[in-house]
């Protein structure tokens, strides 16, 4: 290990890095646990364009990318990353870029290019303020932006959202894997809160099984019939052949990967529901409502897509009202509106951009509404 000002960077030329690691917490920030991660999990190729509130992400991996022999580029605009990106996964590399809000506004033809080339692309998502160049400010005003996508046509994203540095490494690591398990995009939402945070995280060997690519990647004919990656089809017959596959997939990744917590739902009135850095405060002011003598539960989608619909629906039967806290105008509350489908009311109790709604502010929320 190194320490370079009050960061700690991990150094592993010989392979004996999680080793060294096993066992011990180690104060780290967001952006440098996602990379480091990014790094265990075998990254072998990182382009990407630096951006406020995730810069930390490519200078980490200017350093040790190179330092590892692996590909690493400071593309010239944000389109170029993402093309790279693409390039590179076509290949059957794990390949990574990384962005935030505006930025990523850029991405959205690549992404969609990705998702219809069915190529295991991993992007982190940094959210700053928006719209437009807004301000370097936590916001989760980006939700619509992963989870509707920006990008033409029919598709979807994986799209995991972290609440702790520690689940920034735990969900970095199933990035990759679910993008190479499922040969299509996923993007890690963090924030700038997030992103920015110090905590204790441990580091560990990648958990997931490598995924063999070697029916699909263009490595080269070798002997072997060509293969081509594209996304046009000439036909409108065969475009919706493959759509209708491309979305049996979605069904699939929904059925299998869905991934939430929750906590004292079982007999709870009013269910709190957050996603990604907000939830902090969300499962805080839980417990003191709690202790208040109020039914509260709390319950926060892990996967934004897949968005756990059928268990907010199941919630709906017994809890008599939903709170959705959030740092945006109001985007995740119109999914549980949706997944409720009426059968309680749900109320959005929000802040546009900056540190989100503080405990007591929320417990305040809470005692009005009982």
């Amino acid at each position: 290990l190194r320490l370079v000002g009050s960061e700690m960077c991990i150094r592993d030329r010989d392979k004996k890095m999680v080793e060294c690691l096993k066992g011990k917490k180690i104060l780290t920030k967001g952006n440098y646990a996602i990379a480091n991660a990014a790094v265990l999990a075998g990254c072998e190729c990182y382009f990407g364009y630096p951006i406020t509130p995730q810069s930390e992400i490519g200078e980490f991996m200017s350093g040790k990318m190179q330092e590892l022999k692996r590909g690493y580029v400071s593309a010239e605009s944000e389109v170029a990353a993402i093309n790279m990106v693409i390039g590179a996964c076509s290949t059957g590399a794990k390949a990574m870029t990384s962005s935030s809000s505006c930025a990523v506004a850029l991405m959205q033809e690549g992404l969609s290019y990705a998702a219809s080339d069915q190529l295991p692309v991993v992007l982190v998502s940094v959210m700053r303020g928006g719209p437009g160049l807004g301000n370097i400010f936590p916001s989760q005003g980006d939700y619509f932006q992963a989870t509707k996508g920006g990008g033409n046509g029919d598709y979807k994203l994986i799209v995991l959202a972290p609440s702790t540095v520690q689940e920034c490494v735990d969900l970095t690591y199933k990035a990759f894997y679910l993008a190479h398990k499922y040969k299509n995009p996923t993007v890690l939402l963090a924030d700038g809160l997030l992103g920015q945070m110090m905590e204790p995280v441990e580091f560990y060997e990648y958990p997931y099984p490598e995924i063999d690519n070697s029916d699909w990647a263009l490595t080269g004919a070798k002997g072997r019939p060509a293969r081509k990656i594209r996304s046009y089809s000439p036909l409108a017959d065969n475009q919706c052949v493959f759509l209708e596959k491309l979305y049996d997939k979605y069904k699939q990744i929904e059925e299998n990967e869905t991934e939430w917590e929750e906590i004292n739902t079982d007999d709870a009135d009013i269910i709190l529901t957050s996603f990604g850095s907000t939830s902090r405060n969300v499962k805080t002011a839980m417990k003191i409502c709690r202790e208040k003598g109020i039914k509260a539960g709390f319950f926060r989608p892990i996967t934004l897509f897949p968005f756990p619909h059928k268990r907010y629906a199941e919630l709906s039967q017994t809890a008599k009202k939903f709170v959705v806290v959030e740092v945006n105008m109001g985007q995740m509350v119109n999914d549980v509106r949706l997944a409720v489908n009426g059968n309680c009311h749900v109320e959005l109790f929000n802040k546009p951009v900056g540190a989100p709604p503080s405990v007591e502010d929320i417990v305040k929320k809470i005692e009005g509404l009982v």
